[in-house]
Parts: structure tokens; sequence; C-alpha cells
């Protein structure tokens, strides 16, 4: 069952060979072997490692197939053609990729390995995450290109359990911070004890981390991370969302990675991404005249054009669209700039380091699927020639661009009747995710929300 024996993205990373080795000492008695779903959570099995040895590491393991047909809460849903009571609800095996061995040292005796998914006839899940990205990678391969990608994920803390806040209904949680804290050493400095533990994790698990700073709500706060391959940088990002939050719980702390909280700033999750040769020559910037390549515009043209009918996949949930708002260093327009935080893509950089940054997701976005549909977008700029737009220069907020959709459900339809996105995903993916939308807009159509019971339980 083992993907690329053998291999492994750094040297903090662990071969079978020697996770192994580690189990047979007593040095690793849990192997934790995980997904990213729909959603863009960490889900499978904690095995003990003897039998992670003994019997995983050649036969393999399953998990029932509903995992990528639930709502957030797990409960199974209708409308998947992949996953019904009417089928039975089967098995999907989990593929072991080596590449992504990793310690978990805020655990005890504990490692990590993420998989793939694939049918019982081994025939890959055309709907999961890492598959979804995967083939557009393929696309770019065929054409010589490897994608480079970074991803900048901000979170709000709180001196607050999550059985505290949930005990709450998540509403007067005390953050880390009572003040803006951008940039602030003394801000950190406050915090350091969450954002240390999470920083020296992380680089234990593989992560190349390179710092953090406070953002401007209260107790938000951002852990950098240097970019690397897509697919790794899509793994590790999902690595650390779910082991941030858990080094939040063992110190008594929670985090939230919601776009968007409360009414002050939202949580972003800029992208940054770029095209390089197989043999690492730069593809996106011509050295001899010192300028962006034409196969550059193009690729920022495509992104820029399928932005709409894409934004699902940007922004997955009805609380995503909270963040758009003019004024908020969120996107509205869909415009580019040369290092314009206003604009929906930002360009910067030269040389190696030229590269598009997406300002579009949110800290709730799925990496998997955000980059996947930036590669589409960019590959369908590359392959019809499309001619970049002239740069915006000033405020983004105040152009004539097009607007990015404003609710989940407008994105919906943009997603569902869209060509472009059919013809770069596959009428199953498209079903798919077009489906959990109607599941998320279904469950908050029939919610009753503070908001309305505020405004209307005695005055109206």
């Amino acid at each position: 069952m083992e993907q690329h024996p053998g291999q492994r993205r750094n040297d903090r990373h662990l071969t079978m060979t020697e996770l192994v080795e580690l189990i047979d000492t007593g040095a690793i008695d849990t192997v934790v072997v995980a997904f990213t779903d729909m959603q863009g959570r960490l889900q499978g099995k904690r095995l003990h490692g003897r039998y992670f040895a003994d019997v995983v590491v050649e036969h393999g393991t399953e998990g029932c197939n509903y995992l990528l047909a639930v709502d957030v809460e797990m409960n199974t849903v209708g409308g998947y053609a992949i996953s019904s009571w009417e089928r039975g609800y089967g098995d999907m095996e989990f593929v072991l990729d080596e590449r992504t061995i990793r310690l978990l040292t805020h655990q005890p005796a504990t490692a990590m390995v993420q998989c793939d998914l694939v049918w019982l006839d081994h025939s890959p899940v055309l709907q999961s995450p890492r598959t979804i990205l995967q083939r557009q990678l393929d696309r770019a391969a065929e054409s010589g290109w490897e994608a480079l990608a970074g991803t900048e994920l901000e979170f709000i803390a709180f001196d607050t359990s999550y059985e505290a806040a949930a005990d709450a209904a998540y509403r007067g949680l005390t953050p880390v911070n009572q003040y803006n804290v951008d940039y602030s050493i003394l801000g950190t400095s406050r915090v350091e004890p969450l954002l240390r533990a999470i920083r020296n994790t992380m680089y234990d698990a593989g992560l190349d981390v390179e710092g953090a700073k406070g953002e401007c709500n209260f107790g938000q706060h951002e852990v950098g991370f240097l970019y690397s391959d897509a697919l790794t940088t899509a793994d590790n990002h999902s690595v650390y969302k779910t082991v941030a939050k858990e080094i939040a719980a063992q110190q008594g702390k929670s985090i939230t990675f919601m776009a968007k909280y409360n009414e002050r700033e939202g949580s972003s999750c800029h992208i940054h991404l770029s095209l390089r040769g197989a043999d690492g020559s730069l593809v996106f910037w011509d050295q001899d005249s010192g300028q962006r390549t034409p196969l550059y515009d193009q690729f920022v043209a495509g992104v820029l054009a399928t932005a709409a009918d894409f934004t699902l996949l940007y922004a997955p949930n009805v609380n995503s669209y909270k963040r758009f708002a003019a004024g908020s260093f969120a996107p509205t327009a869909i415009a580019w700039g040369l290092d314009n935080r206003t604009c929906a893509v930002r360009l910067v950089g030269r040389g190696a380091g030229a590269r598009m940054e997406n300002r579009l997701p949110g800290a709730d976005v799925n990496p998997y699927l955000a980059l996947a549909a930036m590669l589409a977008g960019g590959l369908h700029g590359i392959e019809q020639e499309l001619t970049l737009e002239d740069e915006l220069v000033g405020n983004a907020y105040e152009s004539d661009k097009p607007h990015v959709p404003s609710t989940l459900a407008a994105a919906r339809e943009r997603f569902a009747s869209s060509e472009l996105a059919r013809a770069a995903f596959g009428d199953e993916v498209v079903d798919h995710y077009t489906n959990m939308a109607d599941v998320e807009l279904a469950a908050y159509g029939a919610a009753v929300t503070d908001w309305e019971l505020k405004r209307g339980f005695e005055r109206l």
C-alpha cells in the first residue's frame, strides 16, 4: 500500500523503514492515519504501533465512504452520488503516502501518515480533495511545470477552552489580546507559550517554519511557513490546522479558523503560487529582460477569468462571504495589481521570487481545493492564451471591476453552471461540491440566529 517508498520530503520526515524501527523499539506506539475531507479537516484513525507495523504497512486500512458525504456536524445527508443509504455506505481504502510520515511531538510517542483515497477496486476517489489537486498538478506536469505554493493562515486565539467556549455558545470569549497587535512584539510575547509550542512542534513535524506575527483583530495571529511544492504545502496546511488546535486545547485555550468570527477583521488564507520548470527553471520571469513572461500574464488572466466561477472553492462556507467587505483587506473586486492589497490578485516579487498572491480565500478554506482552482484557472489562461488586462492602480474597492460573488448561494450557482469548472474538474467533482453547498445553504436557511432573536424577540 505504500506510495513513494524510501522517499521523504526533508530530514525531519521518516521513511516507513524508520517508522517501523521506532515502533520496534517502543519509541512510537501510536500512528495517526489521516486524510483531508471536504471541509479541510483531517479524518482517520489512531492505530496501535504494533498493528500498524504488522498489518497496515502491507495491507492498508479502510474507512467509510460517508466521510466524503457529510456536513460539518458529521450528519449523513442526501444528494451525494458516491455515498448513501441506498449504496450501503461502503468503504474506501486509505493509501499511505510514505513521503508524509512525520512525528507529532506534542503527543506522546505519536507519528502520522497522510493518505490518498481509492475505491476497493483501487480506482481513485475523484471527489477527494487531494485527488482533485493531484489531477491539476498532473496537467501542469504534462507541460513540464511544477507548482510552488505557500499559504498564509490566520487564526484567533482565546483564553477559553473549547469546552467552555461551547458552553458559552461561542460568545463573550476572552481573546488572548485585548487590542490590535499587528506586528506588535509585545502583543505576541504575551501569547508566546502558545505560538512557540506551535512553531516548534510544526518544525519537528517537517514543516519549515518562518515565524509568527500578530494581526489586527483581538487575539488574531499568523504562523508563517516557507513555500514548497503545492501538494506538500496543502498536506502541511491540513496538519498545521489540526495540531494548532490540539496545542491550544492542551494549554486550556481555543483557536478558531473561521473566516469571520465577529464584526472586526476576518481571518484570511492568502495563497502564493508560481510555476517552475521540472528542472527548476523560471517560468514566470524572464531574467534577461527583468520582466514577467507572457506565460505568467496568461496564467494570471486565467485565474481572474475563472475567479467568479471558482469562488466556491475559495470560499466554501456561508460565513466565508462575511469577509468580503470594502476597506477590510479582503477583496471585493476581481482585479489584479502590483503589490496592491485591495485587489483579489496581488503580484509580488522578482526573478525566482515572482509569484501571484490570491487574496480571496479565508482561513476556513480547503487548501487542496483552492490550489486546484488556481491551477485550473491559470492553465486555462495559458491554453487559451488569454490577454491580461491592465493592472489596477489605486483603490480596487472603489473600482468598476466585477465583484466576487457575495453569498454562498451566488457562488454555488456560478460553480454549478460553469462549463469551465466541468471541463477542468469533471461533472463528478462539480456535482459533489455543489451538493455540499446545497447542504450548507439548507442548514443555514433553517437556523434561527442570535441576530434574529435579538432584533425580534421583544420588538416585533
